[in-house]
Formats: structure tokens, sequence, C-alpha cells
């Protein structure tokens, strides 16, 4: 079900393993690039609050790409000292990823709706991104408690990542694209915002859904 996100990574393959390699230098480690990308994601919530649209633009790239450098570059490491990329730096990396998420969506919520101004609408300014929060939660919730389970009764999916990821509509990089339209086009930020509300509820839904018969079938092979 994935729309972008398998194919970015594929297009993107050899370009981050091309990056990994010139960034595999003394002092420079996956879990330092996973920090900095969380800075500068920080900073462009901060710069999106204040209303610095294509500075918040600028950061959210930078940001991203930090983002993608850190697993490439710890799988390289390891491959080369015969190990196995350890957990540590997965979950570092997933819960970079959500404070960075939820930053940025409240960062785009404070600038759109000080641009709005009083007497705005809430269902034009905060109110859409309220929604994308709380389908950000549930969905989040819904791969996270999929993953434990599914490494604890044998049934995880291996798809090259720390954790156990079942596919939906709104993966990482539809977040990106998303993310980036609201810092391009603030003045359709709330319109986008509500469109892409009923995306991550649908694949909320999808992954709870179908995380419920994966698991299922475990326990029968289980019992049986």
């Amino acid at each position: 079900m994935p729309v972008l996100d398998r194919q970015a990574r594929a297009v993107l393959a050899r370009p981050l393993e091309v990056a990994a390699r010139l960034l595999d230098r003394p002092g420079i480690t996956p879990d330092r690039l996973t920090v900095v990308g969380l800075l500068v994601g920080l900073a462009c919530a901060a710069a999106a609050a204040a209303q610095w649209w294509w500075p918040a633009l600028l950061l959210w790239g930078a940001s991203r790409w930090l983002d993608g450098f850190d697993g490439p570059l710890a799988r390289r490491r390891a491959a080369r000292e015969g190990t196995t990329p350890g957990g540590a730096g997965g979950f570092l990396d997933i819960t970079a990823d959500m404070v960075v998420y939820a930053a940025t969506t409240l960062g785009v919520l404070v600038g759109v709706t000080l641009a709005a101004g009083d007497g705005a609408s809430p269902w034009r300014t905060w109110a859409p991104f309220v929604a994308v929060l709380a389908t950000y939660y549930v969905n989040g919730a819904a791969f996270l408690a999929f993953s434990s389970v599914a490494e604890r009764v044998g049934a995880p999916i291996d798809d090259g990542r720390s954790l156990s990821f079942l596919g939906g509509l709104a993966e990482g990089t539809e977040t990106v694209v998303v993310h980036a339209l609201w810092l391009l086009l603030p003045g359709v930020a709330w319109a986008v915002a509500w469109v892409w509300a009923v995306v991550v509820a649908l694949s909320a839904g999808y992954r709870v859904l179908g995380g419920y018969r994966i698991l299922v079938r475990a326990d029968r092979e289980v019992d049986a």
C-alpha cells in the first residue's frame, strides 16, 4: 500500500550510500547525525512559528537529508566490522523523527494561526493541524505497538529498517512532501492539512487492521 516511500528509498539508496562513504570519518557517527538532524528539525519548527517560511523550508530539507544519512552510515560501518547495526540507533532515529514531525506541525500551526489574525476561523487555522497531530498519535501507536508485539511472537517484517513497518498511505516520504508543502504554500496549508489528516487516519486504520490480521495468524500458528 505505500505510495512513495518504497520507490523513494530505491531511488535514493545509491546517493545515500555515496554520502555515507564521504561521511565515514572519525568523529562522525550515525547517532550524532541523528541528533543534528533533530536539532535542525526543531529549528525548522521555530522558523515556521515565526513565519519565516523560506528559511523553515531550507531547514526542513536539511533535517530530512541528515535523517537519511544515519542509517546508511550505520550499515556501512557494521558491514566493515562484520556486525549488525545496533538497536539503540534505530530507537534514537524513530524517536527523533516523531519529535521533528510533531514539532514542525506545531510550528506551522502557530505560524498559520498568527498570520491569519484574530477572528479567523479555527477550521482554516489551528484545527486541521490538531487533527494531523491526533492522527499521527494513532498511526504511530499502531505501528510501534505492532513492531513490539510482532518481534515477541516471531512475526517481524524485515525490510532493512530497525522496526517492523506495516505499509500505509502515510509513510516517511509522504510526510516529508506534505510538511514541505505547508512551508512552501502557507496560505493553503490548512487545506493540505485537512487532506493529510484524512490520509493519515486511513493509513492508521489500515495498519491496525493489517497488523491485527498478521498477529492473529501468528497466534494460530503458535497454537497449532
